[in-house]
């Protein structure tokens, strides 16, 4: 099987390690590409290459996915995936675009570099070729787990666009915390600022805009930040609940 990566981001890189197959990247950035390739073993082909595949892996961020899948569904004879974080929209797109092809969508919920995990998958039109792809990611020790598109975008609002939003609030509103007076929950809160803070700005900022999880951090911080101590006791036991 040849596979070609459309984008040579982390997580482009990521699906060429964990398949195992002959692979061609290509991004907008001619030099991007090159170094996947480089790294990772394979290729460099240009972005408007009219080459086929046995299967294109779109791998572009978030706001770029419907446009990429619709630019390269031709490049694919048997499959099209995507690994671009968001699932409603691309498995559409897909579908208008493919609709002969086999098609999933998956989303790696971690960084790479903190592979294995779990992997989201939507298995739009099934066949061998996807079959293999799976295959060969849960030989790499991933757990598959499958999902709705639907469910899959409503649970990213919670767990990655609201979570982000609640550890960045705490990290921009924490003050200087002189040596010896920290607690454990400052401590562990303080590690996921600087887990949160150590990846790509525009990724995190693609987050909040596709799932918009911040609002509902900022209500519920209000209701605390206004609550009287009673009113404060019920929502301390409401989280405990």
């Amino acid at each position: 099987m040849n596979v070609l990566v459309v984008g040579a981001g982390a997580m482009g890189r990521w699906f060429a390690e964990s398949v195992d197959s002959e692979v061609a990247f290509a991004d907008a950035d001619p030099e991007a590409a090159a170094d996947a390739a480089s790294d990772v073993g394979g290729r460099a082909v240009a972005l408007s290459t009219d080459e086929t595949f046995t299967a294109v892996c779109v791998a572009v961020p978030m706001p770029a996915a419907s446009e990429a899948i619709a630019e390269h569904a031709g490049n694919a004879e048997e499959a099209l995936v995507d690994v671009t974080g968001v699932m409603a929209d691309p498995v559409a797109a897909m579908a208008e675009h493919a609709p002969d092809r086999e098609r999933a969508s998956l989303h790696p919920l971690f960084g790479p570099e903190s592979a294995p995990g779990n992997v989201a998958v939507v298995v739009d039109s099934p066949g061998p070729v996807t079959d293999e792809l799976l295959a060969a990611l849960a030989a790499r020790g991933n757990d598959l787990v499958e999902t709705t598109p639907e469910e899959h975008d409503d649970a990213m609002e919670t767990v990655q666009a609201s979570a982000h939003a609640a550890v960045l609030a705490f990290a921009l509103a924490a003050g200087p915390v002189p040596d010896g007076l920290t607690t454990p929950v400052y401590d562990r809160l303080a590690e996921l600022a600087d887990q949160v803070a150590g990846g790509d700005p525009r990724v995190y900022a693609d987050i909040q805009s596709e799932f918009g999880g911040a609002d509902g951090v900022a209500t519920a911080a209000r209701r605390l930040a206004d609550a009287d101590p009673a009113t404060f006791e019920r929502l301390y036991e409401e989280v405990g609940e």
